[in-house]
């Protein structure tokens, strides 16, 4: 099955994000957003046993889920930033905590076997669409099903 590939050492040298997204329920989405908020929670979360982000939220958006990371609901947060400024590690960036709600769908059933349009229209070669699987000898992860991404993962010295 193919997925969408993040290259984040090049997305994060990025200027400004110039991908167009597909996404059907809002055309006017950036989907890359979304995701950008997934990976920093899955990837550079320090996951603390308190989580300041998450106690310091007035509109409770932030919740611990599986394996102690954090997730972001996006109808209730009202982008105040306090979690960001909470935040001791400095993880959570306010270009991936927008106000209003971006999402992506990952183009399913809608690419006809083409490319998905962010792929298409990335043109600082940070994204993929392509078959492979989580190698982290090659510091690339998968994200559910759909997702991998190449990053230089955080692991807690122990």
């Amino acid at each position: 099955m193919k997925k969408l590939f993040i290259d984040m050492d090049i997305c994060e040298k990025c200027p400004k994000c110039v991908v167009e997204c597909d996404y059907y329920y809002h055309p006017g989405n950036i989907g890359i957003i979304d995701l950008r908020e997934l990976i920093s929670f899955a990837i550079y979360c320090r996951r603390c046993k308190e989580a300041p982000c998450v106690n310091s939220c007035p509109r409770e958006a932030l919740a611990k889920i599986e394996d102690e990371m954090v997730r972001r609901n996006s109808y209730l947060c009202i982008a105040c930033y306090t979690c960001m400024a909470a935040c001791p590690f400095g993880t959570i960036f306010r270009e991936t905590t927008p106000y209003l709600t971006s999402r992506c769908d990952f183009c399913i059933d809608r690419s006809n076997g083409k490319k998905p349009v962010c792929v298409e229209t990335c043109t600082y070669g940070a994204l993929d669409w392509r078959e492979g699987e989580e190698e982290e000898e090659k510091e690339t992860f998968q994200i559910g099903e759909r997702l991998l991404v190449h990053i230089k993962k955080w692991k807690r010295d122990i």
